[in-house]
């Protein structure tokens, strides 16, 4: 019997897992980022880490395929040892109880700037902690259902932004390569940051039913964040200018200030509301996962009470550690060069050594 069989996930599902986390803080600051470091031409950047994040993705799924039945740390067991694996487990944990905190904080201070400026921290903290332990209790699957339940639910926001079209100015995306290649290079970083989150895939993997369409439904996901970006940044670009778009923090908010019908003044509230959903579906799995590969040391499969002790911690942590946006710029810019060294030169480097390794073992079987 797999050993994850009970808790297995759909093809859909699977694909909304890794592109919800992916969809996170990036979907609010993307565009002011990419503004900032290559004016008119950022929106090229986000097709290019699109390509960047693939073959990193493709490499993950090309590598759990040697052992399609465990994760990460069962696959470093087998090839590397026993205390390889329980190292990538500690540091694994630890990259993604970072991660999940540091998204949690920033959502708090969303909601704070935006909506509710006068509650407390842990207010707030204890008021997304609550749901965030209901959901994440009940596993991958239910999981994955939450993140495609979130993208149904979600699926009308991009077209409201097509409103915005009617006041933008197309001459704001000319000319290109205006000043030649470094200004987009420079900003491939922030877009590679913001394709974070397909690393998920070396825990993933073994959870999914149809392991054929690994590679398909990675390269699906890849493929909904690079049009989720470009929708987004193409649509503040041409509607505040590259220029005016570096004085918003949250220019995919902004945009919003400016729409208002009949029967609704403040619309942006109220999409504020559902992008709190969609960076949900990011610290969610960081959470699970952070304590999956806790129990994975220690044998254990029940996640609740692990789960719990994390939650009162984050809770905790804020009367110690009182968040603003410059200190989690500073926790994300960590979790974030973290990213860089697990999902994007990790995957390489695990790839040349079990290539290696199965050759070796083969010659050796010849001989």
């Amino acid at each position: 019997m797999k050993k994850y069989a009970f808790n297995d996930i759909t093809l859909m599902q699977y694909i909304f897992l890794i592109a919800g986390i992916q969809l996170g803080i990036g979907l609010l600051q993307l565009p002011r980022e990419l503004a900032d470091l290559a004016g008119t031409d950022g929106w090229i950047a986000i097709p290019i880490g699109f390509i960047i994040a693939t073959c990193s993705s493709l490499t993950i799924v090309e590598v759990m395929k040697r052992h399609p039945d465990g994760t990460l740390f069962d696959l470093l067991k087998r090839y590397v040892g026993k205390w390889a694996g329980q190292a990538a487990a500690v540091v694994t944990a630890l990259y993604f109880a970072f991660f999940s905190y540091t998204i949690m904080v920033r959502a708090v201070l969303f909601l704070k700037s935006w909506i509710l400026p006068k509650t407390p921290d842990f207010v707030m903290l204890i008021l997304l902690a609550v749901p965030s332990y209901l959901v994440a209790r009940g596993g991958v699957r239910v999981l994955g259902r939450y993140a495609e339940l979130v993208f149904y639910v979600t699926l009308w926001m991009p077209f409201f932004y097509l409103l915005s079209l009617r006041e933008s100015n197309w001459l704001y995306m000319l000319p290109l390569f205006k000043e030649g290649l470094q200004p987009i290079l420079q900003a491939v970083q922030p877009t590679l940051f913001a394709f974070l989150g397909f690393e998920v895939a070396f825990l993933l993997y073994p959870f999914l039913k149809s392991k054929q369409y690994a590679s398909t439904g990675i390269i699906v996901a890849n493929t909904l964040t690079l049009l989720v970006y470009l929708h987004v940044t193409v649509t503040c670009t041409v509607f505040f200018s590259p220029d005016a778009l570096t004085h918003f923090n949250e220019p995919s908010v902004n945009v919003l200030k400016t729409m208002e019908f009949r029967f609704i003044e403040r619309l942006e509230i109220v999409f504020l509301a559902f992008f709190v959903m969609i960076i949900s579906t990011t610290w969610l799995p960081g959470m699970y996962f952070a304590v999956f590969s806790v129990n994975w040391i220690f044998g254990k499969e029940d996640h609740r009470r692990l789960l719990q002790w994390l939650m009162l911690l984050f809770v905790v942590s804020v009367f110690f550690v009182m968040p603003t946006f410059n200190k989690t710029d500073k926790w994300i810019d960590i979790v974030n060069l973290t990213g860089i060294l697990f999902g994007y030169l990790f995957p390489y480097v695990l790839w040349v050594y079990v290539w290696l390794h199965d050759r070796l073992q083969r010659r050796r079987r010849g001989t």
